[in-house]
């Protein structure tokens, strides 16, 4: 009767978390770069009461045994990195990638991270930053007197100036891409950090050596499907509500037992 009461109460628990992993994916469902969480769950230790093989003569054994679980806890929330849906902009510094890789930014502290939005704008002195103000690697500069800008698929980056007809190339934008990325560390802002899980990045030009192809004028939205998270709420709330029915079935149980003295 006991056990039940904390099995259900780890039920509760687990449930509880994979709600906040959906509410989380559903508040950033606008998010420009956000990719999804999912909550992984496994159970938990069992109290074996007759192992199966256990001999019933001396001809025969028990083809199964008997085993009560304990509950359930949470192993992981994994990042999903499938690709979200472009959004087409007028703003000739955003970028998408359709494909595999991040772009590289530069922390304050001269940490590198990586990200999927690449809705970047200029600072003051005409680098390319992203909404923090923190900029893109490599570094590259917009000429203040650049009347266009272009950026090819494959990460080149040209301006047009008074006077040229031609465009005139001024940096390469390089993608990183990781051999695990759901072992990143997130960092909050749409930034990742390398991790010993995620393994050391590779840097690479769009469009080759399996990186994604840099897109203009698009970002990448979040990837989140408003439907599929919808029923996941639904679903852990009904988990949630039946771990909850257990205990109180097991406290009627017990209020029984208290009672049969009387």
């Amino acid at each position: 009767m006991i056990r039940s009461l904390y099995t259900a109460a780890t039920g509760m628990v687990a449930q509880q978390t994979q709600i906040d992993t959906t509410s989380h994916n559903i508040a950033n469902v606008n998010t420009i770069g956000y990719k999804k969480n999912r909550a992984e769950f496994a159970d938990l230790m069992y109290q074996t009461m007759q192992y199966a093989g256990t001999p019933t003569s001396t001809t025969t054994m028990s083809p199964t045994g008997m085993e009560v679980g304990l509950g359930v806890r949470p192993t992981a929330i994994t990042k999903i990195f499938t690709q979200g849906n472009f959004k087409e902009t007028s703003n000739k510094l955003d970028m998408a990638i359709a494909g595999n890789g991040f772009f590289q930014i530069q922390l304050p502290d001269g940490t590198t991270a990586y990200t999927r939005n690449g809705a970047f704008k200029l600072d003051g002195d005409g680098n390319i930053v992203n909404s923090d103000g923190y900029r893109l690697l490599p570094e590259m500069n917009i000429p203040a007197d650049a009347t266009d800008v272009s950026i090819g698929v494959d990460g080149t980056v040209s301006v047009l100036q008074p006077g040229n007809q031609e465009m005139t190339q001024i940096g390469q934008i390089e993608l990183a891409s990781f051999i695990n990325p759901a072992g990143l560390h997130a960092m909050g802002d749409n930034n990742f950090l390398e991790t010993a899980a995620s393994g050391a990045p590779v840097v690479g030009n769009g469009g080759v050596d399996g990186f994604g192809q840099v897109k203009q004028n698009f970002v990448e939205m979040s990837n989140v499907q408003l439907v599929e998270e919808m029923t996941d709420l639904i679903t852990g709330q009904r988990a949630y509500e039946a771990n909850s029915k257990a205990i109180t079935t097991s406290d009627d149980m017990l209020q029984i037992v208290n009672q049969l003295k009387r």
